[in-house]
């Protein structure tokens, strides 16, 4: 791999750039709460050659979804239920709009 490679994957959302530390930092919340969403398996990290959680900027913001509603008083295993509830809702409603794009009849021009 090259630097440029390296340097790509930087822009994307599901590149486990964040160790464990810096994304606990950068959430404003302990790596206790970055392991209590895991084992909610509202998120999985993927690991490092030497076993080390690593975190996705995608995975980032879900985490801090859930960290809003944990603050809000919020459970946490109920707030990992209602951020994957959001999600699995954007998806529906993301592909319900893809739909009608696609079914919507192509206009007609009027007639003279």
């Amino acid at each position: 791999m090259t630097a440029d490679d390296s340097f790509s994957r930087l822009d994307d959302d599901d590149y486990p750039a964040y160790t464990m530390g810096r994304a606990a930092e950068m959430l404003g919340t302990t790596q206790g709460f970055l392991r209590a969403i895991g084992e909610a398996r509202l998120i999985t990290p993927l690991r490092s050659p030497g076993g080390h959680r690593r975190y996705s900027r995608y995975q980032l913001r879900i985490a801090a979804r859930a960290r809003e509603l944990v603050d809000g008083g919020t459970p946490i295993d109920a707030a990992c239920r209602i951020v994957i509830l959001e999600d699995q809702l954007e998806e529906a409603q993301r592909i319900n709009a893809e739909y009608h794009r696609g079914t919507k009849p192509p206009s007609t021009p009027p007639a003279a």
